[in-house]
């Protein structure tokens, strides 16, 4: 059976979806491929962008752990879920991923026949979103619900596109797309009425319109949820025990743990941040996983490289070529994160994150030592984020050259970035509108993984 495909992403701005249009209809592409064939992709594009992938990726504490422990241990916890109906057969389907040996893929059931209810809550769309990958709702989240609802009411909940249904509201009739059913767990007033915001969940979701688990409590040790093209990352960038590894943006610290974890924990990995509370997040992920080689500083990684002689203070910033090796994985638009209904950016939003991007690639470059790797990585689609400003590194920087990344799971670059076919296949684009539609939900759950990702981009560059 071939998966429902009839929502669409939703750009409120309409320039959005012009700009994005003209992306992937520019010049090389449709030299290559044609008018039709690429109209075609973009459409696809933005229709699988609005559901989530069929599986949900953890990746395995394998330093703590063997892989198949960790299966067999997840696998029991699990069991112990209510989102396994007792009509259902009572076994969890845990793959580990045939290449990648700390990954482990659990199936997603969706979308799957649910009748909608009369009494309607209404949430934020990162909510829906987190809501159609497993979660529950929590009250913070919570825009709108019915005016007498009680806990332990059955209600449907809906997700508000474009971020225009009233705090508070008994009901509302803008652009909103059906998630599921749950079980209210608070009362109208204990989400509304009170001086201080409400904690907690706040809808236990029973009948979800995508079915998977929650990870929240289970095995927070051994197990953290992670996209596969983010744990990609991290076995690309290939860190060695011993080294000095530095992860430019870094919050919420799934990469840095990985890189971490994969150096066997021995070594350094400096973690940088603008954010003080999204370092305290680095330093608990460390923490809970039991690395001992993180060192997060709040720094904006802009001016993390002195000019001055090396100082006492082992802290940023630091002098040029102190780094063995250097992911930037960069603040970007975010447009190739699923499930992703609905997007607020405006184009100038959009286009404000290049400009940063080249700031930080330049600290980048010069931080790290000649013969160092250095991986730039987004979860966006653009051009002008991704194969651009490879593009622009190559001119720029005499001294970067491409390099092969393994594993190489995605496809290649795309065309008009003006890259030769030979730079191009050694880059990584997770482009799930390739296979959207050849994809058999049937088919073996390692098997579709690759092609069923998020829009994710990876380049490898040595420094010569």
């Amino acid at each position: 059976m071939l998966r429902n495909v009839s929502v669409t992403k939703n750009f409120p701005e309409a320039e959005v979806t012009e700009h994005l249009r003209s992306v992937f209809l520019n010049k090389e592409v449709l030299a290559a491929v044609g008018l039709q064939e690429a109209e075609l992709r973009f459409q696809k594009l933005l229709t699988c962008l609005s559901h989530p992938p069929s599986y949900t990726c953890v990746r395995a504490s394998t330093h703590l752990a063997p892989l198949e422990d960790i299966r067999l241990r997840l696998v029991e916890e699990l069991k112990k879920q209510k989102w396994i109906s007792s009509a259902e057969q009572p076994s969890v389907h845990v793959s580990p991923h045939p290449r990648i040996t700390d990954v482990l893929l659990l199936p997603v059931d969706g979308p799957r026949p649910v009748e909608q209810l009369s009494s309607e809550v209404v949430v934020g769309a990162q909510c829906g979103s987190a809501v159609l990958r497993g979660a529950h709702v929590f009250a913070p989240g919570i825009i709108a619900s019915p005016k007498y609802m009680k806990a332990g009411d059955m209600v449907s909940v809906f997700s508000d596109l474009e971020g225009r249904c009233t705090r508070g509201a008994t009901s509302f009739q803008g652009n909103k797309v059906f998630v599921g059913n749950g079980v209210a767990e608070m009362d109208r007033s204990a989400i509304f009425a009170t001086e201080t915001p409400a904690r907690g969940v706040g809808v236990q979701m029973v009948d979800p319109l995508y079915q998977s688990p929650s990870f929240d409590g289970v095995l927070p040790s051994l197990v953290f949820l992670q996209n596969l093209p983010s744990v990609v990352v991290g076995h690309v960038l290939a860190p060695r025990p011993g080294e000095w590894i530095l992860d430019m943006c870094a919050a919420p610290g799934g990469k840095t743990c990985h890189i971490a974890a994969l150096m066997g924990d021995k070594g350094e990995v400096v973690a940088l941040d603008r954010i003080q509370n999204k370092i305290n997040r680095i330093r608990q992920n460390a923490q809970m996983l039991s690395l001992q080689s993180i060192r997060a500083y709040c720094f904006n990684s802009t001016q993390a490289v002195s000019d001055e002689p090396k100082q006492e203070a082992e802290g940023p910033p630091f002098p040029p070529e102190s780094f063995d090796r250097v992911l930037l994985d960069a603040p970007c638009s975010g447009l190739g994160q699923r499930p992703n209904m609905a997007s607020t950016w405006s184009l100038k939003e959009i286009c404000s994150y290049p400009p940063l991007q080249r700031k930080l690639f330049q600290a980048a470059v010069r931080l790290l030592k000649k013969g160092g790797v250095l991986v730039y990585s987004t979860c966006t689609v653009t051009l002008a984020e991704n194969e651009e400003q490879v593009a622009w590194a190559l001119n720029t920087f005499p001294c970067l050259t491409l390099q092969p990344q393994e594993p190489h799971i995605g496809a290649e670059g795309m065309l008009g970035a003006g890259l030769s076919p030979e730079q191009l296949r050694l880059l990584q684009r997770f482009s799930p509108e390739l296979s959207w539609d050849q994809i058999e939900t049937t088919a073996p759950l390692p098997f579709r993984a690759d092609r069923d990702t998020i829009g994710f981009f990876i380049a490898k560059f040595l420094k010569t």
